[in-house]
């Protein structure tokens, strides 16, 4: 029988995203061992098993630079990781990650409390992510959490890259076919793809000419035709704005946190960048609702946010949270 050998490091860090994966092996003292990065992490699309593969591969390389042969890595697996929307996935997924022996005690949280955790100095706060889909959690010190499924439409959620990407070719084909009121957007979003009417955009991405994963490129466009002071295109700035708000200060409601001062995080690639009509709706709507909320942006790495969780499980030192942050910039 094997000798089986004490972990390495205090947590192993995962944070993985549709279209990443990141992995970070920490030591007590918040001192970052190595860290490592793989494809994207898709259960419903690859099934749960070749997924944790692709955690897997982040672990390996992670673990090599941290130049550690073999598993048990960690103390703990704070692994934040997007498609565990529903308690139930996150048990499967947890069990999934377990099963790797790559630690000796295993978390599995939905992608959003990352961020939430980067962006606040302790685990107290809401956060809204608005990449391509749109979700909301929320956290106290006790372990109390708000969150919401964020499953798109059929769990009441609008707006995100791709739904803001589905709303404007939406208002921009009536528009052209004269169903609908005139936008600017009839012309901005084909003209973004080299072509003169919608028509020919809508042919494109029904036959296939232009693929259904270049939708997003469409949500600066919006944006841009919103600032022109395009009434369709500025009435889907203010519905974003408002959803992420209503998001925001029914999660604090849920907390007991909307009348006390407390931090609300932004993160996601709607919400990072810069869109000064949104940012400032987001600002007027949230000082209404929250009037003692706290409104930033969060640009650092959500694995740092896995990580700090991981910490905050084990009790760490406070020097250790300062250290870490320190190294993830």
């Amino acid at each position: 029988m094997g000798v089986i050998r004490p972990p390495s490091a205090a947590v192993l860090a995962l944070d993985a995203g549709n279209s990443k994966t990141d992995a970070a092996l920490v030591g007590g003292d918040g001192t970052v061992l190595g860290t490592g990065r793989a494809g994207g992490f898709q259960p419903p699309r690859t099934g749960v098993e070749a997924a944790v593969d692709v955690l897997g591969e982040a672990v390996a390389a992670a673990a090599a630079a941290a130049g550690l042969a073999g598993p048990p890595f960690a103390v703990r697996v704070s692994a934040c990781l997007a498609n565990a929307d529903l308690p139930v996935e996150e048990r499967e997924l947890a069990g999934a990650v377990a099963a790797r022996g790559w630690g000796t005690a295993t978390e599995v949280r939905n992608d959003t409390f990352a961020l939430l955790r980067a962006g606040v100095d302790r685990p107290r706060g809401v956060a809204v992510v608005c990449g391509a889909g749109i979700n909301c959690v929320g956290m106290l010190p006790d372990g109390r959490t708000a969150r919401f499924p964020a499953l798109g439409r059929i769990s009441g959620d609008w707006g995100g890259g791709g739904g803001l990407a589905e709303e404007a070719l939406w208002w921009a084909a009536r528009a052209e076919d004269g169903r609908g009121g005139p936008t600017g957007l009839a012309k901005a979003l084909p003209g973004h793809f080299g072509l003169g009417s919608m028509a020919g955009l809508i042919e494109g991405l029904h036959l296939g000419g232009i693929p259904r994963s270049r939708l997003h490129e469409l949500v600066p466009v919006l944006f841009e035709v919103a600032a022109a002071g395009d009434a369709v295109a500025s009435a889907l700035v203010e519905r974003q704005a408002e959803e992420v708000v209503a998001l925001a200060a029914v999660a604090l409601e849920r907390l007991g946190l909307l009348a006390e001062e407390v931090p609300v995080v932004l993160g996601g690639g709607v919400l990072t960048a810069g869109h000064r009509r949104l940012d400032a709706r987001i600002g007027e709507l949230l000082a209404a609702r929250a009037p003692r909320a706290r409104l930033s942006v969060v640009t650092a790495p959500p694995v740092l946010g896995a990580a700090l969780l991981g910490l905050d499980a084990l009790g760490a030192p406070a020097g250790a949270y300062g250290r870490l942050r320190a190294q993830f910039g």
